[in-house]
Order: C-alpha cells, then structure tokens, then sequence
C-alpha cells in the first residue's frame, strides 16, 4: 500500500496498491520532490478512463518500472475530477506542447511545479508512433541529471506561456448585432447534415452547443436532427436509458462506453426542450429512460448522484453493454421477438464491435436501431402499437438479463458541480413532464447538498465521499449548482430554493469575478496557488464555468432586477467574443449567455396553492421559454414580479414593462404564450 490508501478519490484508491510509490496532490510531495532534487512525475486521469487502465497495467503495476519510477522520481496521482483546477493548468501545458490533450496526462514537472514535458498515453514499449514510458522515464531522468537549465529553462518559457493561454482574446467593443447568427453560420459549416453531430469521427454529444441552437430557430433543424441520430446510435444505451460518453465513429454507432453524470443530466434537458420545440414523443421516451438510468443506477441512498461510470467491465470494453445472437437467443427464445430485436437491433453474426486489447471475446454487437420499429411495423403488416408493445417487453427481458452479468465500475464520489446539473435535469423533468417523482428527487438532491457540500459561511465544497466532504469549491460548483436551484425553484415553487441561488451568486461575484479581465476566474483568491489562476470559457464536456456564471447572473437579474449581475455576464460575453466566433462549437454555454442577454425580458407568474397553479403550469410546460423569469408562488410576495398581485390560480405574462391581462382560463395563457416573441 502507498500514500494513496488515506484518500477517498476511487480513482486514487485504485492506485493504492500499486509499487509505484505514489504521492497525492500537496505540498507534502513538492516539498519531498526538493529534498531529494529529483522532478515530479504527474499523472492526472480518472477511475472510468479506459486508457488510464491501460497504462496502469502495463507501466504502473510493473515492478522495475515502478521501481524506476520511485528512483528517480516523487511520483503525484491526481483525480482529474476531484482537482479540475490542478487538471485545467496542466492540461494547458500539455496542449501547449503536444497540440493535443487527454488522459491519462503524463507531466514532469520541477519541484516547484512548473512542468517541462508532457504528454498523454504512453505504451510500455516504441508502439504507436509513441516513445516507450520505460525509454521516456530513462530519458528524463538523464536530462534531469546532466542538463537540467535547459529543463528549467524550458519550464519557465512554459510557465509563461500557461499564464498567457489563460487569458481569451478579448473582444472590443459591444456585442455585433448579426453576432447570434453569426454563430450559428459557423456551426452550420462544421454540420453534418446526414448524420448529425460536427464533424468527423470520433464524435461527441455537445449539449451546450445543442441548447444554444433550439433557442434559434434558423438554428434548431441540427439540434433536432442530431438528437434524433443520437438517439437511434448506439452511442444511446437502447436497453437501459442514458448516454455512453462519445461515438469512436461518425455514425453514432461504437461508443466508447463510460457514461457520465454530466453528459446524461445536460442531455435530459436538451431532450425535453427539443419535445416543448417540436411536440415528437421520441424526446420524451429518450429523457424519461435517460432519467430512469440515473436514479437507478447512479442516485446515492442519500440523495447525491455519483460521478461515472465505467467503459470496461472486467478488463474487456463494453463487455456488459454487447450482444451476439446467440446471447440474445437464450434470453427471449427462438421465435418471432427474437427475429424482431435482430432486426432492429442490427445485431448479427458478423458483430459491430471487438475490443482491440482482448479480441479473445470475439466480435460483438453494439445495439443500435438499424429498422425503426415504425418502418418494420410497415413491412410485417402489424400494428406500430403491437410492434413497439412487443419489443418494449423484449426490451426488459433483455435489460433484466443484462443486469445479472458483471458490471462496470461507477465512481461513486458526488461532484458538486455535477450534481447542480442533475438537480436541473430532475427539476426540469418534473416541472415539464408534470411528475412530482422527479421533482422529489431534485429536492432531495438539493437537501443533500445543503447538509454535506454546504460550509456554515455558504460557501460550497466540491467533492464527498465516505462522508467526508472535500476541496474548497470552484467557481463550476457555485455556479452551476446555483443554475440548478433556479430550475428547481421554477419546479416547485419554493423561494428558499431561488435565495439559495442568489446567495451563491453572491459568492461567484465576490470570490470569483476578476474585474481587470473581465471574467470570471475558475478558483476563489484563497485557493491553493497553483502557476495561474485559469479562467474558462470554452465547453469542454461540461458547460464552462464562466457560462454558468453568466447565465446565473443573468437569472438573478431577471427574478431580481440585479443590474450589476447582467453586468458582468454582458461582459463576460464580450470577452470571450473573439474566441465565439473563431470556433463557435466550443462555446456554446457562452452562445446561450449571448442569447439569453438578446432575448426580450419575458416574466411568466403563476400564484396559487400548487393545486390552484397545476392546470396554468401544465400550459406553461408546453412552451419552449428557455430564458423566462418562470415565477410560481402561492402568494403574490417576494418578487419584484409577485408583488401585490393576487393569486388563486393566476396567471400573469408580461414582456419588458408591457403585461397581458391576468387570466385563470389555461386556454387564453395558452395564446399569451404563443403570441411571445421567439
């Protein structure tokens, strides 16, 4: 055992056995690394990365290279999602160097910190056009000893160069009146209009860019079409619900199989703002299952959403998640439902899928819809009801087979940042669908978060596990767990729930707002220093932080008429203007932000008891409103646009200083919102 067996990372606790003699993240190791005069070794993946296995197979668990390794070097493991800042900084360097990012991230560094080279996945051995970890070891090693003011040198001049990356090319001047369409001219560029998606191959699900192109109506046909596409993949797990992590293929068809907190819960609410856009069941069907998926396999007795889940399942990829024939044959039987899930399925004996490192299990079959039940529905002569009714049984005969095999790992540490985006997911869904199932979870998910996550000052941690929460919070977990609390309370009604956002709003302005750069910086003044304090704009999996600030800002402002927060989100916007238009598919939390700041002031209030409200709310629910001031309460109190108006069941919409008349009749709101500004 090393020092890694104190930690409660599972990521790191992988690698508590390991020979490699293993630090965690601190000042503890840089300061052994300067006792000893010998670099740092780094390296920074996460428990569900595939190839982070891989290379602790085949370098990290053999004993001369880890006996190598502990020679010559203080070796750090860090959990890239446990410490996204640490991540952040040295992802830029490996970038900067490479061209190219990824995990596992191999960095050595000086012992003060200042990396001089990095790279990613390294094979034991010269394989893949790469340098062999051993070789590269012994290589560094000798630098180390016989020119090291060269290293250092090298680590200034990178040092340097993070520090600048770290600041956007900052726009001049008031946003462009075509801007909007402007973005959406450039994603239309890099569209794939038979497949969906941007881009080749691999490819990923990009919510942002997705929500930002449902809000504009030139724009919505890629997001529609994409989801569909996604949908039909096998990208989407067709038995269980939710998404696996990319597509290793311009089809939607391989993914690579780790599912994720954050892609499943960003992807619910896209699904669900795409069925108030078009009124196409299919969205509802992927969001309810998307749901479903979540609570059963990734919601904590407690109510926190765990982290991920694995691609591999004993070693071999997507072992759990792929079918042969055969395996479908002995679950439902030789007969009719059989030849219909083949069918659909597109599952042969030939296969779709191998895993390259284990092709001792053959060649399997990813599932995905090759026949659309409705098409073959057509050609057999049945019913599409009879026909979907017959492979929805078959479907959960399959699932309930599927459960008994081995399954991936999950990662059961709670992110608070993650979980801000579950909480909107579980809101939206019960205030959308009309299900106060969902709308529970959110609410416990929130109460859970108060009690754990939640320090006396109001200031949040980021990461709890094994009762212990962990690492001062980041500007993603104020931010986007505030986006999470407005959702929740445009759900449910509860003023507790939106003051709880302002006061983390409060919090994202005084610790994270730098002035000078017109942004919003990723870590508080009283975080650990590292070589810079980064700030993010573009979407990497995950809406970036200073999105999330600026658009909770911008919700503050409506609910609250707080002129400073839009402010700041218009000139967080304006920063990052140059860097939206140069590559407008990284940016789409920012495009939403533009959106949201372009869009007319609507208010819709809804005061009653919750029953009094439901017939006004289940109108509401329809309509595709992304950025307006939902208000439900039960009396006309607490909001600038509650004040003195009465309730028992009223609707009041109102568009800048401008109000329709207040109705009860759920068909008259239903002409007030169509007659809204889109």
């Amino acid at each position: 055992m090393n020092r890694l067996a104190q930690e409660t990372s599972p990521y790191l606790l992988q690698h508590a056995e390991n020979p490699v003699d293993w630090w965690p993240w601190g000042e503890a190791a840089f300061a052994e690394a300067r006792r000893r005069d010998v670099p740092v070794l780094l390296s920074i993946g996460y428990s569900t990365c595939h190839w982070c296995h891989v290379m602790a197979h085949e370098s990290f668990e053999d004993p001369s290279t880890a006996e190598f390794m502990n020679k010559h070097f203080v070796n750090i493991k860090v959990d890239r999602e446990e410490r996204p800042d640490v991540d952040s900084v040295y992802m830029t360097a490996t970038q900067l160097m490479t061209g190219q990012g990824g995990w596992p991230m191999t960095v050595f560094l000086t012992p003060d910190g200042k990396p001089f080279y990095a790279g990613t996945y390294f094979p034991p051995e010269d394989r893949y056009g790469m340098p062999g970890f051993r070789r590269l070891l012994a290589s560094v090693a000798q630098a180390w000893a016989q020119d090291r003011d060269k290293l250092t040198g090298n680590a200034q001049t990178l040092t340097e160069h993070i520090r600048e990356a770290s600041r956007p090319r900052r726009g001049a001047g008031d946003l462009p009146t075509d801007f909007l369409r402007r973005g959406v001219d450039n994603l239309r560029r890099v569209y794939d209009a038979d497949l969906g998606g941007f881009g080749s191959a691999p490819k990923f699900p990009a919510p942002t860019t997705l929500d930002f192109l449902l809000t504009q109506p030139e724009g919505r046909d890629m997001a529609l079409h994409t989801l569909r596409m996604m949908g039909r993949g096998g990208i989407y797990d067709q038995l269980g619900g939710g998404f696996h992590r990319y597509s290793v293929d311009e089809r939607w068809l391989v993914p690579h199989f780790e599912k994720m907190l954050y892609d499943n819960a960003q992807l619910t609410r896209t699904l669900l703002r795409a069925w108030q856009s078009t009124g196409d069941e299919t969205f509802t069907r992927l969001a309810r299952e998307t749901l479903a998926y979540l609570e059963r396999e990734m919601l904590s007795p407690q109510g926190g959403f765990f982290s991920a889940q694995d691609a591999d399942t004993q070693g071999v990829e997507g072992l759990t998640f792929t079918w042969t024939p055969q395996e479908i044959r002995e679950v439902l039987g030789a007969g009719p439902d059989t030849d219909l899930v083949l069918r659909v399925y597109g599952v042969t004996e030939e296969g779709n899928f191998v895993d390259p490192h284990r092709p001792e299990y053959g060649r399997r079959n990813v599932l995905h819809v090759l026949t659309p039940p409705a098409e073959l529905a057509r050609d057999l002569g049945e019913s599409a009801e009879a026909l979907s009714a017959r492979l929805d049984a078959a479907r959960r005969k399959l699932l309930t087979a599927r459960e008994q095999r081995p399954q991936p790992g999950t990662d059961r540490k709670v992110l608070t940042s993650w979980n801000g985006l579950a909480l909107a997911a579980f809101a939206d869904a019960g205030r959308i669908l009309g299900e106060g199932h969902y709308l529970e979870i959110a609410r416990r998910n929130a109460d859970f978060v108060r009690q754990h996550l939640r320090l006396p000052d109001g200031t949040l941690r980021h990461t709890y596990k094994d009762g212990e929460a962990r690492v001062e919070g980041l500007l993603e977990d104020h931010a986007l767990y505030g986006l999470g609390l407005v959702a929740l309370y445009q759900a449910g009604g509860d003023l507790a729930h939106l003051a709880w956002a302002r006061e983390l709003w409060g919090i994202v302005r005084r610790d994270f707002w730098d002035g000078e750069a017109g942004l919003f910086r990723s870590t508080g003044g009283r975080a650990e220093t590292l070589l810079t304090r980064q700030a993010q704009g573009f979407d990497a999996a995950v809406l970036s932080d200073n999105a999330a600030a600026a658009l909770l800002g911008l919700w503050i402002s409506r609910y609250f008429g707080d002129e400073e927060a839009e402010r700041l989100a218009r000139a967080t916007v304006r920063t990052y203007q140059a860097d939206m238009l140069a590559a407008a598919g990284g940016f789409g939390g920012l495009w939403q932000a533009a959106a949201f700041l372009a869009a007319p002031q609507v208010e819709v209030a809804l005061i009653g008891t919750p029953a009094e409200r439901a017939p006004l709310e289940r109108v509401v629910a329809r309509f595709p409103l992304p950025f307006a001031a939902i208000a439900p309460a039960e009396h006309g109190e607490g909001l600038p646009v509650l004040e003195g108006r009465p309730g028992g069941g009223t609707a009041y919409v109102c568009v800048g200083h401008a109000c329709d008349l207040p109705t009860r009749d759920p068909e008259v709101l239903a002409g007030q919102l169509e007659r809204l500004p889109r």
